[in-house]
């Protein structure tokens, strides 16, 4: 029988579980929104989950690799300062960059034994469907009193284009899952509304606020859709079908046609005549970035060393070729300079991890596979997780969803490697946080 004092303990830690849940679906919400709000709210939620965590059963917990690689990456981030070639101050602040991975863990446990995982990502998309409203709002009527953010523009109420683009594809193929769903269920009005979201997101890609990394990303997660629907056959139809829209779209939108056929005349400027373009500046950092790599393969240059090396490199050279920066615009180079093919291996087998745990059926795998291949694509012309909105985007997708998975797996009664008297998987790899929340137990989602 369990003592007065115990008992206060579990219903503690069962209070402080449950804020730190609608805390999480607090930061879904501001992420779209605010940098501050987000900031401010995460470091509310570490402060609610600390005390609603069994250190012991958590330890035990990360043996997953989706949960245990994250945490790999960042202590191989925190010994890389040991011989790092960047001054100590640098080296310090750009542990700030892998910090956020640590959460991923966290999250993954938390939500693996809550059943609020699900309303972070509904949280999110409802957000996002404010945004929508406010962008259209703003692109149909300029005349509309709005504060943009430094360098916002016309339906692009804040942050930046980039940015929003990502946040909306994302809602595109999410809703276009839950169409799906409500079809495949005879909901037809339902599936109709639910559609037609998809295609407002979509929309305000295509005429207000287009990425070209987006245009990319568009592809995979189509491809990704039809194969998570449909195996192979769909994953030629999504391909089919995304061309097809892509095809479309180009013909509908100038501004599309523009933002696309740009990369090659900015190509060609930088190849010719060694012109500063984005492009251009993108493939200069991407060629520096490899040869630096080349001079450290196996254990690279150390945390923060990116800008030092590029600093080094810089000496004697003018133009572009002198071009210094701290973020070469792509999280491989970025790792493989920090910590060569060591890093490489682990921030690849990180991604591999998380894909893998979301190739199953279910919305929240399904979400969370197009959380994952949107990282990693993007990932090809940017530093996405050291970057704010992106890094926690995938952070709290990852985390929430990947949580919700383990759940259902813990839930799904008598199958191979799982536990039906504790509810948990047998398997040492698949086991979860089932006691490192004291959560109460609540209804499957």
């Amino acid at each position: 029988m369990r003592t007065a004092p115990a008992t206060r303990r579990a219903f503690d830690r069962a209070r402080f579980a449950d804020i730190a849940d609608w805390l999480a679906i607090a930061v879904a919400v501001s992420l779209p929104w605010s940098t501050s709000a987000t900031s401010i709210l995460i470091a509310l939620w570490l402060v609610a989950l600390i005390p609603a965590l069994n250190v012991g059963e958590l330890g035990r917990s990360t043996r997953h690799p989706a949960a245990a690689l994250p945490l790999v990456l960042g202590g191989l981030a925190l010994i890389g300062v040991l011989w790092s070639v960047a001054p100590l101050r640098e080296s310090l602040s750009s542990l700030e960059s892998f910090a956020k991975l640590l959460m991923i863990p966290l999250l993954i446990f938390q939500f693996s034994r809550s059943g609020k995982g699900m309303k972070v990502a509904y949280a999110f998309l409802i957000s996002c469907a404010a945004l929508l409203v406010l962008s259209w709002l703003l692109t149909f009527f300029p005349a509309i009193p709005w504060r943009y953010a430094r360098g916002g523009t016309r339906g692009i109420p804040v942050k930046e284009y980039i940015i929003q683009s990502g946040e909306f594809l994302l809602c595109v193929f999410a809703l276009a899952h839950l169409a799906l769903d409500a079809w495949q269920k005879r909901q037809w009005r339902r599936a109709a509304v639910l559609a037609a979201g998809a295609l407002i997101f979509f929309a305000n890609i295509v005429f207000v606020a287009t990425s070209r990394t987006s245009v990319i990303v568009f592809f995979f997660l189509a491809l990704a859709f039809g194969f998570q629907r449909f195996r192979w056959k769909g994953a030629i139809a999504g391909a089919l079908a995304a061309c097809a829209l892509g095809v479309l779209a180009a013909a509908l939108s100038p501004y599309l046609r523009e933002r696309v056929l740009n990369v090659i005349e900015e190509v060609d400027d930088y190849s010719q005549r060694d012109a500063e373009t984005s492009t251009g500046y993108r493939l200069e950092f991407w060629k520096k970035s490899a040869h630096i790599i080349a001079q450290a393969p196996i254990v690279g240059h150390g945390t923060g060393s990116i800008e030092e090396m590029f600093r080094r490199d810089a000496v004697g050279k003018s133009g572009m070729s002198a071009a210094v920066t701290a973020n070469p615009h792509n999280q491989t180079l970025s790792i493989g300079i920090q910590f060569g093919l060591l890093g490489v291996s682990v921030l690849f087998a990180m991604w591999i991890a998380h894909a893998l745990l979301f190739c199953r059926p279910g919305l929240a795998a399904s979400i969370g596979l197009a959380v994952v291949v949107q990282n990693v694509v993007s990932s090809l012309s940017n530093s996405q997780l050291f970057y704010f909105a992106p890094g926690w985007l995938y952070v709290f997708g990852v985390g929430a969803l990947g949580g919700v998975v383990l759940r259902e797996l813990q839930r799904s009664g008598p199958s191979p490697g799982i536990d039906t008297a504790s509810g948990t998987s047998t398997d040492p790899s698949q086991r979860v946080a089932g006691s490192a929340f004291t959560h109460p137990p609540s209804a499957p989602q």
